[in-house]
């Protein structure tokens, strides 16, 4: 039976950014992930500035739409603190709202 890895953000086996610098895997980790998982598509975060309609540009609305969803199925106070890992990871990757749950969808959700 495979052995259970713990996530650690850091150490040995420190593949997971810690929050404060914005949540989500490392290089190092998406590269481990893709050589214990052979076929693995898993890529790293898109952070730069991309042309609108590339590729890296639907890889970021995909991911701002679905961690919108994580966001929104979370707790009131996870949706308030910015310190949170979606919320950080969110605004790592650039989503219109700074990682921020975009005040429409308070209105909607009370």
């Amino acid at each position: 039976m495979a052995e259970k890895t713990i996530r650690r953000t850091t150490g040995k086996g420190g593949n997971y950014r810690p929050t404060k610098k914005g949540a989500g895997m490392t290089r190092k980790g998406v590269k481990a992930y893709r050589a214990k998982n052979p076929g693995s598509k898993l890529k790293t975060a898109v952070t730069g500035k991309v042309k609108p309609g590339s590729k890296a540009a639907k890889r970021r609305k995909s991911y701002c739409a679905r961690s919108l969803g994580q966001l929104k199925r979370s707790s009131k106070k996870t949706q308030n603190d910015p310190n949170s890992r979606i919320r950080q990871a969110r605004r790592r990757w650039k989503c219109a709202d700074g990682g921020r749950m975009p005040d429409s969808l308070f209105r909607q959700l009370d």
